[in-house]
C-alpha cells in the first residue's frame, strides 16, 4: 500500500499576507503540516504544491520530499482544490515512478490537528472501503435551528425545516462541519471525473472543535498561538 501526502499551499492570501509561511509557534505555518505528515510515518512521499516560489523554498527547507510548481490556472482565487491535488499527485507519480494507492490532502491552515488524527483518518479509509474520508467536527450552528437564508422573494426562513418545530438546538438532527484538516482518497476515487468532495458513501473522521480551527484571519492566528503555547497536545 503506497501512500502520498499532498500539501497544497496557494500564494497570494488576501486575509493574511503570506499566510502559509507566516511564523506560528516558532516556525512557518507550513512547517507544522510537513512535520506532522513526517511524524505520522504513514506516507511514502510528502509533496508540497504551490504557485509561490517562497512557499516552495520553505517546503524544501523543512524537508518535503517533493515540491510541485502549480500552474496558474489551478491557483486563482476561484480555483477548485481537487484539480490541484490531482495535479500534485500525477506529478508525484511521474517523478517518483510510483502509483499511489492512497492520497491524502493536509490543509496548511489546520496546524492543530495531531499525528493521531492523520493516522486514524487513513486507517478509517483503509478499513471502511469508502472512496474518501473527510475530517469534521460537530457543527456549532444548525440549519434546522439558527442558520437562515432568504428565498427569491426575500423572505427569511430556516435553511432546512422539519415537519415539526425545533425549539432547542439539541433537538435538531446532528450536523457536522468539514474542517479540511485531513482529507483522504483512494486513487481511483480522486482521479474519477467528479470534483465533488462530499459523496453519499464518504466517511467522516470526527475531530473536536479545539483541533478543527482553520487559520484564515489574524484572530485565528492569535487563537492558535495561544492554544499551542498553553498545552502539550500541539
Amino acid at each position: 500500500m503506497k501512500r502520498l501526502c499532498c500539501i497544497c499551499a496557494r500564494a497570494g492570501s488576501k486575509g493574511v499576507v503570506d499566510k502559509n509561511i507566516r511564523p506560528l509557534a516558532g516556525k512557518p505555518l507550513i512547517a507544522h503540516t510537513i512535520g506532522q505528515a513526517r511524524d505520522s510515518r504513514m506516507f511514502d512521499v510528502i509533496a508540497v504544491s504551490s504557485d509561490g516560489e517562497r512557499i516552495l523554498e520553505c517546503a524544501r527547507e523543512w524537508e518535503a520530499d517533493l515540491v510541485v510548481k502549480r500552474p496558474a490556472e489551478l491557483a486563482g482565487d476561484s480555483s477548485a482544490k481537487i484539480p490541484a491535488i490531482v495535479h500534485c499527485a500525477k506529478e508525484a507519480e511521474e517523478r517518483t515512478g510510483t502509483i499511489f494507492d492512497i492520497i491524502a490532502d493536509l490543509a496548511v491552515t489546520s496546524p492543530l490537528r495531531t499525528v493521531d488524527d492523520i493516522r486514524s483518518a487513513l486507517e478509517l479509509l483503509e478499513s471502511s472501503g469508502a472512496p474518501n474520508v473527510l475530517s469534521a467536527a460537530p457543527a456549532a450552528d444548525s440549519p434546522y435551528f439558527n442558520i437562515v437564508e432568504r428565498d427569491e422573494e426575500n423572505r427569511l426562513h430556516l435553511s432546512k425545516q422539519l415537519d415539526r418545530p425545533v425549539l432547542r438546538r439539541q433537538d435538531a438532527p446532528p450536523c457536522y462541519a468539514l474542517n479540511g484538516a485531513v482529507y483522504v482518497w483512494t486513487r481511483q476515487s480522486l482521479f474519477a471525473a467528479n470534483e465533488a468532495v462530499v459523496r453519499e458513501d464518504s466517511e467522516l473522521y470526527m475531530m473536536p472543535p479545539e483541533r478543527s480551527l482553520d487559520l484564515d484571519t489574524e484572530i485565528d492566528f492569535q487563537v492558535a498561538q495561544a492554544l499551542m503555547e498553553g498545552g502539550d497536545s500541539y
